[in-house]
């Protein structure tokens, strides 16, 4: 990974994605700061630096698709699978429902998963690993190793050691307290 991609990344998503106030986040938890990533995956160059980054990060493990819970890992998961088509890697992708629908193929995993690859879970942040560990769950169920959990940022709440506690080996692109020194300068006095 080019440190620099990691900088231009760590200032889109100090200017696009952290706001300060009082926010309940999805683990139930409440903070002074919330994390929007999808701001910034869903701007083209922040699509582009997650990809190059995160394919950087899986190198040449033999990963054969990815996805993670949905929504989260959505614009992510679509980012990741064209940049790995311009490499020359061939990455599918999948996601995985929170819920299954009751219409349509009631399935908990949509897109491209085949029974006996070996895939990467990623989704936007780690808090208490709940999200990523149930969407590694649905996929071995489905037949598949899971051999990589990633994340944009953790953070540093005991979610990735919840995860390496699991069995997983995980890594994140950036910790939340490198984004909030970046952000300091726009928040006051951080708790």
């Amino acid at each position: 990974m080019q440190e620099n991609e990691k900088e231009r990344l760590k200032i889109l998503l100090v200017r696009h994605a952290l706001s300060f106030g009082d926010f309940v986040l999805s683990s139930g938890k409440k903070s002074r700061y919330y994390l929007d990533v999808r701001k910034v995956s869903m701007l083209p160059e922040g699509a582009f630096l997650l990809a190059k980054i995160l394919l950087s990060m899986l190198g040449e493990g033999g990963v054969q698709a990815l996805g993670g819970p949905t929504i989260g890992a959505d614009p992510i998961a679509g980012a990741v699978s064209a940049i790995s088509f311009l490499e020359g890697r061939q990455m599918p992708t999948f996601l995985v429902r929170k819920e299954v629908k009751a219409h349509g193929t009631a399935r908990p995993i949509e897109g491209n998963l085949e029974k006996g690859w070996k895939v990467a879970i990623l989704d936007d942040v780690v808090t208490t690993a709940g999200s990523i560990l149930s969407a590694a769950h649905a996929v071995e169920k489905a037949g598949c190793e899971v051999v990589r959990t990633l994340a944009v940022v953790d953070r540093e709440e005991g979610g990735a050691e919840e995860i390496r506690r699991a069995g997983y080996r995980f890594d994140a692109i950036l910790k939340v307290s490198e984004i909030l020194s970046a952000g300091a300068g726009s928040a006051g006095n951080l708790p």
